[in-house]
């Protein structure tokens, strides 16, 4: 009724995913679908190790509860702990600390009309913003900016000088 093998395809191109499996000696299984936890979905690469379910035992329709991948499964989790991760060294791991860990090979994309947060932020990088940035008490850069340029200094030798926008 179950049976443990190797995946050599998968097409994620479905409502419900298909794999190709191989299963005991030379037994090989196409358009096998591959049942995910709602709200969860990956594609496993070939020799990933499938667990495929045969209902009564009839071979002739089949379908994968589980895929494990040992060649890039995260060790070493302390109880409780949990980690969401990829082939390619992207993961999220959740920490016994309360450490939420994020590693990112290429970037971090949030696409959302909105994104708080609370707590303070703690940027080692630059910062670049495309639109205008405010403070607390709801002061722009860019009015911060015109308050600055729009003083002047006296000049120890009797004038005045503008402030120029090259000092900001």
């Amino acid at each position: 009724m179950l049976a443990r093998g190797s995946v050599s395809q998968a097409d994620s191109g479905r409502k419900m995913q298909v794999l190709q499996v191989h299963l005991l000696a030379g037994e090989v299984k196409d358009g096998v679908e591959h049942f995910e936890p709602f709200g969860f979905t990956s594609c496993p690469l070939p020799g990933a190790e499938p667990i495929a379910a045969f209902m009564g035992g009839d071979r002739s329709h089949g379908v994968v509860l589980v895929v494990a991948d040992r060649r890039y499964r995260i060790t070493g989790l302390q109880g409780g702990e949990a980690a969401l991760h990829d082939a390619f060294g992207n993961k999220i791991h959740l920490h016994l600390d309360g450490t939420m860990e994020m590693i990112a090979s290429a970037k971090v994309q949030i696409i959302s009309p909105l994104v708080t947060m609370s707590g303070n932020l703690n940027v080692t990088g630059n910062i670049v913003a495309q639109g205008d940035i405010s403070d607390h008490g709801n002061k722009s850069m860019s009015n911060m900016r015109t308050t600055y340029n729009g003083h002047t200094h006296t000049d120890p030798q009797g004038g005045s000088v503008a402030a120029t926008t090259s000092a900001m």
